[in-house]
């Protein structure tokens, strides 16, 4: 019994977790954190916090296909210590920037008018961006390749280290921004600063060490397909002659490179091949993104990110206009979590059960069931929704308010973030003070609408991470290995595009009076999302649809769509 134990916490199933578990902990405390540092520094605006999503969208968007390309075309063991090492050390050095910003801001102020704070906050942000592109090559080579290699040909391991992996992202979502919080809370931004980068210091040595040694006990990770001269991706548009054997292709090209005057060609146009790669590159990858069988169902996937029903700043924003505290907010996102977690287990049991398409299925019908009470809590007592009020009310006034705006150059100047009366200022710790007159204090808010709306979105997060799985899982069975890093680049950028539109959405209309619309989309758009899906499951399984099988030997029989062809 303890040699097995002892065998398990050796085994590279175990060190790749553990490497995992590193890793988003250092993430999520550095995503929790920057947040907070460029609110802070930027006069309690959230300006630079949302300069800075937009630039991590719009970066993941535009060069998630080519970060997927250079995956596919490197060894799986340089891919990810670059990755890893690069992510860290921008992280680190975006600490000790944000240390110095902190320590002298008032000094910096005075010098050049106040640009050369400016470019430190441009330099804050372009590095930490350098470091979400960097995490996203590491989860794609570790969540989409290496997974698939230590499971080997078992799926029924591969599902339950899918499962366990999900598992980490929930508890780590919730303890890493507290356990930063704390520090940050009876401390000081500068300390958080530190403590971050010494954090990412020892845990990048330490992932290293891991790695290294997961790669080592899985040997089969040194053999990864090739492509032969140039990227096979590029040939998705050329179509195939049909006389011509594949020893034959082969052997073209080799006579081509024995030649002196194929290579001089190549030379002559080198330097505008250099110049379109990353374009052909870029479209290539969508192309083949779009023609893989499991399309329609990563389309799926990404609909889901364009909702507001989530645990994230929009949706607690709106919670504290109903009228929650923080502590009730932080208790809900705690269920959340465990819901989360409850959602892995449920997608293991179904696969077992039912089969990995099905499995996704059920839990489509299951979210949207749920968010059926976020679509009616629009219409209960205590809903804010007021369609009489034009979403675009608030952006007119901004925009043709004659007041000039305020130079980032002066801090007495900086707009500050007002909090609606009674609410606690989450960056200072203060209330906005109620006013004195108890005939003039607002009534109180009926909770039965956001009560409702909490509900739903608690309860979805079972259908939506068992349906998360069931994708990904789809994903890593479907693609061809020459292909995982680009297709999951693409799958990268779609989720990021439709996150992007949702905030979008939020910009437009960010009354608390339109909440309600933003919540009947997004309910709309996850339903577009399961059709999707539905449509791909209809392909893949036929008449066989709804027929629950039960469980099979090789687990998952029916989890490979037919043929090679598009869906569309």
């Amino acid at each position: 019994r303890l040699g097995s134990v002892v065998a398990y916490f050796t085994s590279a199933k175990f060190l790749l977790y553990l490497g995992h578990a590193l890793s988003t902990w250092g993430d999520r405390m550095w995503h929790f954190a920057v947040s907070v540092f460029l609110v802070e520094l930027y006069g309690n605006s959230l300006l630079l916090t949302a300069v800075y999503g937009l630039v991590v969208a719009g970066s993941v968007l535009l060069l998630g296909a080519i970060i997927g390309d250079w995956v596919d075309k490197n060894s799986r063991l340089k891919v990810a210590q670059t990755s890893l090492v690069v992510q860290n050390a921008s992280v680190i050095l975006c600490g000790i920037i944000l240390m110095i910003i902190f320590l002298f801001k008032a000094q910096l102020l005075t010098l050049y008018h106040g640009w050369l704070l400016t470019m430190c906050y441009i330099l804050v942000i372009t590095i930490a961006n350098i470091a979400n592109l960097a995490s996203t090559a590491t989860a794609i080579t570790i969540q989409r390749d290496w997974i698939v290699v230590v499971a080997g040909e078992d799926r029924s391991k591969l599902a339950d280290m899918n499962a366990t992996i999900r598992r980490i992202d929930q508890l780590t979502n919730i303890l890493a921004p507290m356990a930063v919080g704390q520090i940050m809370t009876f401390g000081s931004p500068m300390i958080g600063c530190g403590f971050i980068s010494g954090w990412n210091l020892m845990s990048m040595c330490v992932e290293y060490l891991l790695l290294w040694k997961v790669y080592q006990k899985t040997p089969t990770l040194a053999l990864k397909s090739a492509k032969v001269e140039e990227s096979e991706l590029k040939q998705l548009n050329v179509k195939k002659e049909s006389d011509v054997k594949p020893a034959e292709g082969v052997q073209l090209i080799v006579e081509k490179d024995a030649t002196g005057f194929e290579p001089q060609q190549e030379k002559e146009i080198g330097c505008a091949a250099r110049i379109a790669e990353p374009f052909i590159t870029f479209r290539d990858g969508w192309v083949a993104y779009y023609n893989q069988p499991v399309f329609l169902a990563g389309l799926g996937l990404a609909f889901l990110y364009m909702t507001v029903l989530g645990f994230d700043c929009i949706t607690t924003g709106y919670a504290y206009t109903q009228g929650l505290s923080g502590s009730v907010l932080s208790l809900l996102m705690g269920a959340s979590a465990v819901t989360g977690i409850m959602g892995t287990v449920a997608f293991t049991w179904l696969r077992r059960k039912c089969g990995l398409v099905r499995t996704g299925l059920i839990s489509g019908a299951a979210q949207f069931a749920c968010l059926v009470l976020c679509a009616v809590s629009v219409f209960m007592p205590g809903s804010p929704l007021d369609l009489t009020v034009s979403p675009f009310a608030d952006i007119s006034a901004r925009l043709f308010e004659s007041e000039p705006l305020p130079t980032i150059a002066s801090p007495e100047h900086q707009p500050e973030m007002v909090f609606p009366t009674g609410m606690p200022n989450l960056l200072n710790g203060s209330t906005t003070p109620a006013d004195s007159d108890p005939e003039m204090s607002p009534e109180p808010v009926p909770l039965i609408s956001v009560s409702l709306l909490f509900a739903g979105v608690i309860a979805a997060r079972v259908g939506l991470w068992s349906f998360d799985l069931t994708v990904t899982q789809l994903l890593q069975e479907n693609v061809v290995e020459s292909e995982r890093g680009i297709i999951n680049g693409v799958q990268n950028s779609m989720n990021y595009l439709l996150d992007l539109l949702h905030f979008i959405m939020v910009i437009l209309a960010p009354n608390p009076e339109a909440f309600g619309l933003l919540v009947l989309i997004s309910v709309s758009f996850v339903a577009m999302g399961h059709i999707m899906y539905f449509r791909f499951a209809q392909k893949s399984l036929g008449k066989q649809l709804f027929v629950c099988c039960t469980p099979d030997p090789k687990a998952v029989s029916d989890s490979s769509p037919p043929g090679n062809t598009s869906t569309v």
